[in-house]
């Protein structure tokens, strides 16, 4: 019985229902916010060979319906790797895998750990295939998380910007939520971080009565207040490889030697 309401707790934890998960989840919005998007874009990501990137215990998976797929994570993180399933880990530098390896490549809640984001961006690049599918979500507005290793918040016109420099066209962006429901969503979790009582098992007695109503509160009201989604979660980033980017550094190479003949 004790395993069971175990496997339930962690099923919420990232696929959070109305049923259950809206009562024992303390980041019901967020968390709902993201499984709702990440459903939207996982179709583009099917058959071939996808690569999670910060895979840890490889959570949504099962949306990919891919022949093979591979995950990687640095070894030292602000989390254990004791229900991580990783296949290789990365050392920072360079993705352990050959170039053009990959169909798709996917990322949930990394970015933000990465001190050295243009580097990585550059690794997915090159391990890709022309024209692959790029996939990743990252926070706007959280707190800071597994300490000390969190650098980074990014906004949407960044992303845009971020994925043109290292050959990627932007197809979709959605923020996961508007604005009331990050506001009330950041109340329901300094309650639950700060003022309940640290034993867990009050905790599992008190969401419900405490915090859940607020994030409840929340997803009602953005139905009666003006919309507004300038203060949102996270962004939930659907992006493709650029097909000509080979010739276009091919290009920019040779301009560059012709200027310096000259």
């Amino acid at each position: 019985m004790i395993e069971f309401l175990k496997t339930i707790w962690r099923r919420e934890a990232f696929y959070p229902s109305y049923l259950i998960g809206i009562w024992i989840n303390p980041s019901f919005i967020i968390r709902r916010g993201l499984i709702d998007g990440l459903r939207e874009i996982s179709p583009f990501l099917q058959k071939g060979k996808l690569l999670d990137i910060g895979c840890g215990s490889k959570p949504y998976e099962e949306l990919f319906k891919v022949e093979e797929y591979c995950g990687i994570d640095i070894e030292v993180s602000g989390h254990d790797h004791s229900s991580s399933k990783v296949d290789k880990f990365y050392d920072g530098k360079v993705i352990p895998y050959s170039d053009e390896e990959f169909n798709h490549a996917f990322s949930s809640e990394v970015f933000e750990h990465v001190f050295n984001i243009d580097e990585l961006l550059a690794e997915i690049n090159r391990v890709l295939k022309p024209g692959g599918k790029f996939a990743f979500t990252c926070p706007f507005v959280w707190d800071e998380h597994e300490q000390p290793y969190d650098f980074a918040r990014y906004t949407s016109f960044a992303i845009e910007h971020m994925l043109t420099q290292h050959g990627f066209k932007l197809i979709k962006l959605k923020k996961s939520t508007g604005y009331i429901e990050t506001v009330m969503q950041m109340l329901s979790v300094y309650l639950y971080q700060h003022v309940l009582p640290k034993n867990n098992y009050l905790r599992i007695i008190l969401t419900p009565l405490v915090i859940s109503p607020i994030n409840i509160t929340g997803l009602i009201l953005k139905f009666f207040l003006p919309k507004n989604d300038n203060f949102y979660h996270n962004n939930i980033v659907l992006a493709e490889k650029e097909k000509n980017m080979r010739k276009t550094k091919e290009r920019d190479t040779s301009l560059l030697l012709s200027g310096n003949e000259r």
